[in-house]
């Protein structure tokens, strides 16, 4: 194995040793909150790390077998946060007094 061999499975190696401390802090955000918005965005975020992982996973494999599901995972994410972003949105908009006031909960 030649010398950029072996720096390239370092680097991702080291990658995927971020990846996974970074699922570990998500799960924490999810756990502890402290709003819907908090663990929706946690949810697009581990989204995003799956897709970082599958990408390592890929690149050490020297395999270009996995793009496509990375696309693919990339746009169900997105989705699901335009969703979650549009029923939070429904959900805290201001209701109106009989008075004309605004009644934000």
């Amino acid at each position: 194995m030649s010398t950029l061999e072996t720096v390239d499975r370092a680097l991702i190696t080291t990658a995927v040793v971020v990846i996974l401390i970074a699922g570990a802090l998500l799960l924490v955000r999810i756990w502890r909150g402290p709003s819907m918005l908090d663990r929706a965005v946690a949810l697009d975020v581990g989204a995003a790390l799956m897709i970082a992982g599958i990408g390592a996973k890929s690149a050490y494999d020297v395999d270009p077998y996995y793009l496509p599901v990375m696309l693919v995972l990339a746009f169900l994410g997105f989705t699901g946060s335009v969703g979650i972003a549009r029923f939070i949105a429904v959900r805290d908009r201001p209701v109106l007094k009989r008075d004309g006031t605004e009644d934000h909960r």
